[in-house]
């Protein structure tokens, strides 16, 4: 289907039709559902045909058992690549040894040799 040609109160019709759909192969009534989410049979009208608020067609969808279909509907966006660029430069990025000092220390009993600094 493509969206980009439609008007925004078509999508919303052919979200409404696609809601109906659901409420026929849970073989309930308009009444039924509209009763079960606490809105009027003419306010479950006008979210079939398109209009209403967002907040009951959630409600009209977890009346149906179809919440999942929100992940299609809007999914959750993942990282930009510029964000995992940022985290990636977190990422510990090779092992650490023991300084010199520390070796020389532990080989020598923290004896140094004069004139050598390395």
């Amino acid at each position: 289907m493509n969206y980009e040609s439609m008007s925004n109160t078509a999508i919303g019709a052919e979200l409404g039709n696609r809601l109906e759909q659901l409420r026929l192969d849970r073989n309930l009534t308009q009444q039924m559902l509209a009763d079960e989410i606490g809105i009027t049979a003419k306010s479950y009208r006008q979210l079939v045909a398109g209009g209403g608020k967002l907040e009951n067609m959630i409600a009209a969808l977890r009346a149906l058992n179809a919440l999942e279909q929100l992940d299609n509907f809007l999914p959750a966006a993942p990282p930009s690549p510029l964000e995992q660029l940022k985290l990636r430069g977190k990422q510990r990025q090779r092992a650490r040894t023991t300084t010199y000092k520390t070796a020389l220390a532990s080989t020598t009993d923290g004896i140094e040799e004069p004139g050598l600094d390395w």
